[in-house]
């Protein structure tokens, strides 16, 4: 039985490069961006898998370990190797793909931290290199939510790790599948159930789309931009409205004048 105790160490294969990078208080900007990606009243999207495979539902016993982790080492071409402790916990390495189409908070420039802001706190916000990826020294007791937390202190994101969620993608019958973890799901495990086969499972960081905005995870600029966004929606929801009345009134009046009294 293992400690439920968090225990994880990380080691970082690569190095980040910045993409866009704005100011948080330039709404203008922020308003752009979410005003051309972002609507209140999302599109339906196909629901994506969330039945868990068959590594995820694998009770291994430590023999079973010992015997995995040995045929897992055997297969990889690389020194990520996985390692057995003597509690029957074992340490290894994960991958983690980033496919975040939103920009990530992060503290502004060291220089501007001296500025007097009124009480207001300054952040950056940051575009993720496209298709980036990092790999992890975690731990088998090592949570998904853990790993988030760690990703985003490797970046020095502040924004509340609610707003992301950890994905398992496989690839079966020449079709890709996701499926949202828990909290409390241990990705290591399902790496060792799964083996060295990226095609087999692979993470992926995205944003947390719950169908529900927890609108508690945002900072007030980006409320108040929210806000103004929304209110710019719906007044053209109402001008096209009261348009379509206004053209149905002027053509029932045209058949009226243009017709003969009986």
């Amino acid at each position: 039985h293992e400690d439920k105790t968090p225990s994880f160490e990380m080691t970082w294969g690569s190095s980040t490069s910045s993409g866009y990078c704005s100011d948080e208080e330039s709404d203008s900007e922020f308003e752009q961006y979410f005003t051309a990606r972002t609507s209140f009243f999302p599109k339906t999207k196909k629901p994506e898998n969330d039945e868990q495979t068959e590594w995820a539902k694998q009770e291994l016993t430590t023999p079973d370990i010992q015997q995995k982790v040995k045929e897992y080492n055997a297969q990889i071409n690389s020194n990520l190797f996985m390692n057995v402790n003597k509690d029957g916990s074992y340490t290894g390495f994960i991958k983690v793909q980033f496919k975040l189409a939103r920009p990530v908070s992060v503290p502004p420039p060291k220089k501007e931290t001296g500025r007097k802001s009124a009480g207001v706190k300054r952040r950056t916000s940051f575009y993720l290199p496209k298709d980036a990826s990092k790999h992890l020294h975690i731990s088998s007791r090592t949570t998904a939510r853990e790993v988030i937390e760690a990703l985003l202190k490797k970046f020095t994101v502040v924004d509340n790790p609610g707003k992301f969620a950890l994905f398992e993608r496989s690839e079966r019958h020449d079709q890709v599948y996701l499926r949202k973890l828990s909290d409390d799901e241990r990705p290591l495990r399902l790496r060792l159930g799964a083996g060295p086969n990226e095609k087999l499972l692979s993470f992926v960081l995205k944003e947390n789309e719950t169908g529900e905005v927890n609108w508690h995870a945002f900072s007030m600029p980006e409320l108040k931009n929210f806000l103004r966004i929304l209110q710019r929606e719906e007044e053209e929801h109402v001008k096209q409205i009261v348009q379509r009345y206004a053209l149905a009134r002027t053509r029932m009046q045209e058949a009226l004048s243009g017709s003969t009294p009986g």
